[in-house]
């Protein structure tokens, strides 16, 4: 019998943002969308996650975006589910929501379908929002996985939220 579910990689990097919170003395927030609380299942993987993981937020749907976490719907209309501009109000609305100190939002589009030229299959949008941070300074990034599969894209973003949430 396994002691995962998930694959080892994403166990292993989620082992090392429990341990470097812990230390660090923090607590983390998560807002998911593509990835569908692929981030929170590795977190709770790790045996003591409950010492630094406050939050997730599965927000698949726009209207759970807004209702949820607070995106303004004016955002969503102008800039798309998948956008910076969107991504950070998640990660805003997930520190706002939460006691967490830092608090890391995913939206993309992992396909096979809901990709367009301007955005296609593989985009992912990251934010991420720190407690009691100067509120003009954002953390966001935009990375296309090529190629990756639905399966891969979601790895691979949930990879890349987990490094967001390092001290």
């Amino acid at each position: 019998m396994t002691d995962t579910l998930l694959p080892q990689i994403l166990v292993d990097k989620a082992r090392e943002v429990v341990e470097a919170n812990r230390k660090a003395g923090r607590h983390v927030a998560v807002a998911e969308s593509c990835t569908g609380g692929l981030v929170c299942a590795a977190l709770t993987e790790i045996p003591g996650s409950s010492d630094i993981f406050e939050a997730g937020y599965v927000t698949y749907s726009n209207a759970a975006k807004i209702d949820d976490l607070h995106v303004s719907q004016d955002v969503v209309e102008t800039f798309g589910a998948v956008s910076i501009a969107t991504a950070w109000a998640m990660a805003q609305g997930a520190l706002t929501s939460s006691k967490a100190d830092v608090a890391v939002a995913i939206t993309g589009i992992a396909g096979p379908g809901g990709g367009t030229e301007s955005k296609p299959v593989g985009t992912v949008v990251f934010a991420r929002a720190e407690r009691d941070a100067d509120p003009d300074t954002i953390v966001a990034d935009q990375k296309h996985f090529a190629d990756e599969g639905r399966g891969g894209v979601r790895l691979q973003a949930a990879l890349c939220a987990l490094e967001l949430l390092m001290p």
